[in-house]
């Protein structure tokens, strides 16, 4: 086979950067609102008697972009924008769900959080349910449509996942590779483990196939790489579900690296398992943080509550290995079990071997595998 000409090349690289940096600014050339306000919940989660929602409302003017002609200097300004677009901070926003009504005011950066407890029983049919919000800003009515989780009634247990380097390859512990891929590459780009989407569908369904499993998520990424993560499980086919822990990175151009924040993701396991305590949970992780060690203590500290941990393995150190090898022993005397695997076949092989999913969907996780193994990251 002949070589690529060098031209050829380049111009095959400015076509991905340009594909690259089109999906990237794409969420906030659609977002839009009467004066550039936009009021952007994320998903929710609750129970038929308190639910919860959050979100962020903001303000963002137009660009050249949004009024014709693209160029990748225009992409690059509206990727700019998503990342250091600041919030409308002290403004009041009116919430109804199921007969209930609740005003809240965002906070300095913009965001809210919102808990609402029903009037009338919110519909036993469907797992989503819509929250209307609105607000008044200089004369000016906004209004947007969230959405909460509450688990079915033929649910069986709960799923915790962290995304980075659980669901996909984020490289989360290099800051530089980790803002290009979650504000270059976009959501086309950003591989799924192999296998991970049907395991996660599998779990989903249960079983008997339509359990309907609440699917929650964690993230350490910010939260304006929200319409990218939603792209992204739509793309993979992935069950959506609230994704509970992503943060403000507050980058701005004199502070162009993300500010660090203290980990809440064990306060935040704790406060679902003692929220949905009529169901066992599942939690999945990577060994590259400390999922290991914070599930070990749900574990602990929460005695059969939790069915299994499944640890993906991509540290590739040997001393990591033996420190989750011991956890896993602690795990397994406090009565679950701990799998550490960097395959997700593996996973899927002990969760049917337990009854968590049905032995019928191996073949489309090992499906799957096989076939996005071939892709590179």
């Amino acid at each position: 086979m002949m070589p690529m000409p060098v031209r050829s090349s380049a111009r095959a690289v400015y076509r991905g950067v340009r594909s690259a940096l089109r999906i990237a600014s794409a969420p906030v050339r659609r977002r839009g609102g009467s004066r550039g306000v936009v009021i952007q919940p994320y998903r929710g989660y609750g129970t038929p008697q308190e639910v919860f929602l959050m979100g962020r409302v903001f303000r963002q003017p137009r660009t050249r972009s949004e009024r014709g002609g693209l160029t990748m200097g225009r992409d690059l300004l509206d990727v700019g924008r998503r990342i250091i677009r600041r919030g409308l901070g002290r403004v009041e926003l009116i919430l109804h769900f199921a007969g209930a009504e609740e005003r809240v005011e965002t906070d300095r950066d913009g965001y809210f959080h919102a808990t609402l407890r029903p009037a009338d029983p919110p519909p036993a049919d469907r797992e989503w349910h819509e929250v209307d919000l609105a607000l008044d800003w200089k004369g000016h009515s906004i209004s947007e449509t969230g959405t909460v989780f509450i688990p079915a009634e033929s649910a069986r247990f709960v799923v915790i996942s962290d995304i980075d380097d659980t669901v996909m390859h984020t490289g989360v512990a290099n800051t530089f590779e980790m803002l290009y891929r979650l504000f270059v590459q976009g959501a086309e780009s950003r591989t799924a483990f192999p296998g991970v989407a049907a395991l996660y569908r599998a779990l989903h369904d249960g079983p008997t196939g339509n359990e309907m499993n609440p699917m929650l998520y964690v993230s350490r990424g910010p939260w304006s790489i929200y319409e990218m993560l939603d792209r992204f499980f739509n793309l993979h086919r992935i069950p959506v579900g609230p994704i509970l822990f992503l943060r403000e990175w507050g980058i701005t151009l004199k502070r162009p690296l993300p500010r660090r924040a203290t980990d809440h993701k064990i306060e935040i396991v704790r406060e679902m398992v003692e929220r949905y305590d009529h169901l066992p949970f599942i939690l999945i992780g990577d060994s590259g943080q400390h999922d290991p060690e914070i599930y070990s203590r749900v574990v602990h500290e929460f005695p059969g509550r939790v069915l299994a941990v499944y640890i993906r393995d991509v540290s590739g150190r040997a001393s990591r290995e033996g420190e989750i090898r011991a956890l896993a022993d602690e795990v397994e005397r406090a009565g679950s079990s701990l799998v550490l695997t960097d395959d997700t076949f593996a996973m899927a092989e002990h969760a049917a071997s337990h009854g968590f999913l049905s032995g019928g969907c191996l073949e489309e996780v090992l499906a799957e595998r096989t076939e996005e193994a071939s892709r590179p990251l």
